[in-house]
């Protein structure tokens, strides 16, 4: 795996492995629609990131991509609560693998935890130190009140001029999406943003993208 991921030089490359990537039963195929994953990319890539948070790690493709688009000495923080309602835990012998995605220079720092626990928020705190994050991603808890703490706790961590999204801004089954359109659609109109969506008759998927 470390040798085909040495080989990738940019987003097409890094999307095309995460989506096709398999070893026995373990693949990290991201649950996103490939050109909305991209878009996002190449939005964030844009920033240079040194400081990402992503919320919901779930089987760690979307941790792989944004390594791969990350400042060459980022620090790189994914939370995941383990047993997680919308796809989230992944078992402990899987840690070593996601933090082998990180480039000579990089950390990858994984808390298997509750996003919503404070304790939670005093670890992040700790680790970001005085420094503020580039980049926020939120696909953890998609119920309406989960995704409205995550954004609550988690978005004054994030500098001027950086970004938020949001994952499933999409309507379609409650099981799938939860509350996050209800949210989305209220935060929305209070920042610039963008809608990264390739259909939006597609049931699902989905990115909105805040600028801080």
């Amino acid at each position: 795996m470390k040798r085909e991921i040495k080989r990738i030089n940019n987003i097409y490359g890094a999307v095309e492995f995460a989506f096709s990537f398999q070893y026995l039963t373990f693949s990290i195929k991201p649950a996103q629609v490939e050109y909305e994953i991209i878009k996002l990319l190449e939005i964030v890539k844009e920033l240079e990131p040194k400081l990402i948070l992503e919320i919901g790690t779930a089987g760690g493709g979307t941790l792989f991509l944004f390594s791969r688009i990350a400042d060459p000495e980022a620090t790189i923080l994914s939370i995941d609560l383990p047993g997680g309602a919308f796809g989230g835990g992944y078992p402990e012998w899987k840690m070593s693998l996601f933090q082998g995605f990180a480039k000579n220079g990089q950390k990858i720092k994984l808390l298997r935890a509750d996003s919503h626990d404070l304790n939670t928020l005093r670890r992040v705190k700790e680790i970001l130190g005085d420094a503020l994050l580039d980049f926020l991603f939120i696909d953890g808890d998609h119920t309406y009140e989960g995704v409205k703490r995550d954004f609550e706790m988690y978005s004054p961590l994030v500098r001027k001029g950086g970004i938020i999204a949001f994952h499933d801004i999409v309507s379609g089954p409650p099981e799938n999406v939860g509350g996050v359109p209800e949210f989305w659609n209220e935060i929305k109109s209070g920042y610039r943003h963008l809608e990264v969506v390739k259909d939006w008759n597609q049931g699902g998927y989905g990115i909105g993208v805040l600028y801080v």
